[in-house]
């Protein structure tokens, strides 16, 4: 939990212009302030409470979060950087906001393609419907590096593939969301958006107690109730853990956290054996019996004799247990079929197919480089577009044309000739800004956002997400290895909620509106 004590709230900085007097909107759709230079409706409170700050203030609370940030180890690994391993994640004390009759939409728009992918995974491990009838090219998935062979003709409990999802999205100059990709694997972040917002409840409780704001609290026990609801055997007691592949990996802090939260074990691979049948836990007091793997290490690591032989992360044996029904993997193996990003281009049409439906996310627009008048387009306007490598994450593998050398230009043009079917492209968008505090004022940033969806019993999206922001001055690129922080998402409360039923079992939703009542921050 974090805290603050009486020195770090009350200790004064220098005088600053942390106001809106000076404040740029730019080009650009801005999250905060209108075209006519008032705020939204939605940011009315938030505006005039900083507005009404002493000058100073708003500075040395953002001074008082960074120190909280380190004090309580809330931290992220980049592998690539020398300077050292451990990483405080950079936060930015303005949050963004999002009105609630927004959020409803995008509430239902996320549990539609959530149900869309489920169907769509299960059919490609199964029947493979959507490819006979010629939806998607049949190569486009055999050729794609998250369709796992070993997977054909799973049967994972209650039907479930894609238990926890983080789908990014993004906001476009005329004020539009759009899907920019899916995260099926081992999405992370969650532990921030948690984090960020007991930070800003101790920093700001006078806007809390005036504003009614969604809360994110509810997230591990959510969590935690998808997990079990998986077990195999359907128990009453099950044991759930969390997998990590270690201390050493980028989102550590998350797995330790998020095993804290739910109240059950974290472990690593050399922790769990298989035996008899079934996955066991190795404790002080012997062997116990593990029902529920919340995994977070990708497929090739995750059990030597089904996948990479040289990992030393996995559990031997576990897909023998798994296909058997005799323990449950959250999220299944194989969803990383979904998270390609040439698979990404044609999720509309998947939409469309499972659920006869028009998206009501609409896809950012994109070139597949693999298709030949797609592959022109691209080759001819690489210094207008972002060029992406379809199964790379991080902001790696990317070209960003108008903000590129020629000589990064014509090594993308040599990379997109030589493997099409690794890439794709979009348009550069100018991405919506939020105020953010930078050393003397008020400065826009780009943004993007990551909802959390949980599908079990029903489908939850956590209200708001990680609102990730790009800190150096002009860059669309917001991963945290890339120079990114992180934002509080401030999504107010309506009360026209009503459930969401599973479809584990068969069938689906009379209504995409989302059980989440609300609860009392």
């Amino acid at each position: 939990m974090l805290s603050l004590s009486a020195t770090q709230r009350f200790t004064r900085v220098v005088p600053d212009d942390m106001n809106f007097s000076r404040y740029e909107r730019g080009d650009f759709y801005d999250e905060m302030i209108s075209s006519s230079g008032e705020p939204h409706p939605a940011s009315r409170l938030l505006a005039r409470e900083i507005e009404g700050l002493p000058s100073g203030e708003l500075k040395m609370r953002q001074k008082a979060a960074e120190r909280a940030l380190m004090q309580a180890g809330i931290t992220f690994n980049v592998y690539s950087d020398n300077r050292g391993v451990e990483k405080t994640l950079p936060f930015d004390l303005i949050p963004r906001i999002v009105s609630g009759t927004e959020w409803n939409r995008l509430e239902k728009g996320l549990q539609q393609r959530i149900l869309a992918l489920n169907l769509f995974l299960d059919d490609l491990y199964h029947d493979q419907k959507i490819l006979k009838d010629g939806i998607i090219p049949r190569e486009v998935i055999a050729s794609s590096t998250g369709f796992r062979q070993q997977c054909v003709g799973l049967k994972p409990p209650q039907g479930i593939w894609c238990h926890v999802t983080g789908t990014d999205l993004v906001r476009d100059q005329t004020g539009q969301i759009l899907v920019l990709e899916d995260n099926i694997r081992c999405p992370s972040g969650v532990s921030y958006v948690i984090e960020n917002r007991r930070l800003m409840k101790s920093l700001f409780p006078e806007v809390f107690s005036g504003a009614r704001i969604r809360p994110v609290s509810n997230y591990a026990a959510r969590l935690r109730d998808m997990l079990e609801f998986i077990t195999p055997d359907g128990g009453t007691q099950p044991r759930v853990v969390v997998l990590t592949p270690g201390r050493y990996n980028s989102a550590y802090f998350e797995h330790s956290f998020l095993a804290q939260q739910m109240g059950v074990e974290l472990v690593e691979g050399s922790d769990l054996v298989v035996h008899e049948g079934f996955v066991w836990m190795r404790t002080t007091s012997g062997f116990e019996r593990v029902d529920v793997i919340y995994r977070r290490i990708d497929d090739d690591f995750l059990d030597p004799r089904a996948f990479r032989t040289d990992s030393m992360l996995g559990v031997p044996g576990l897909m023998e247990v798994y296909k058997a029904g005799n323990v449950a993997l959250a999220n299944a193996p194989g969803t990383g079929v979904a998270d390609d990003k040439a698979v990404y281009a044609y999720i509309p049409r998947v939409i469309r197919y499972y659920l006869g439906e028009e998206p009501i996310i609409p896809n950012v627009t994109t070139y597949i480089c693999s298709e030949e008048q797609d592959q022109r387009y691209v080759l001819e306007h690489l210094g207008e577009l972002v060029v992406k490598a379809a199964n790379e994450s991080g902001g790696y593998g990317m070209l960003i044309g108008p903000h590129s050398t020629r000589e990064q230009i014509e090594e993308f043009r040599r990379l997109v000739i030589a493997n099409p079917r690794n890439y794709i492209a979009q348009p550069t968008l100018s991405l919506s800004r939020v105020p953010t505090i930078c050393e003397t004022n008020l400065e826009g940033r780009h943004v993007d956002l990551r909802p959390y969806i949980l599908y079990g019993r029903d489908i939850f999206v956590l209200p708001g997400g990680l609102t990730r922001v790009a800190l150096r001055k002009g860059s669309l690129v917001v991963n945290s290895s890339q120079g990114g922080g992180t934002k509080d998402t401030w999504v107010l409360a309506e009360t026209d909620d009503s459930p969401v039923p599973s479809t584990a079992g068969g069938g689906r939703p009379p209504s995409m509106v989302l059980a989440s009542p609300l609860i009392p921050h």
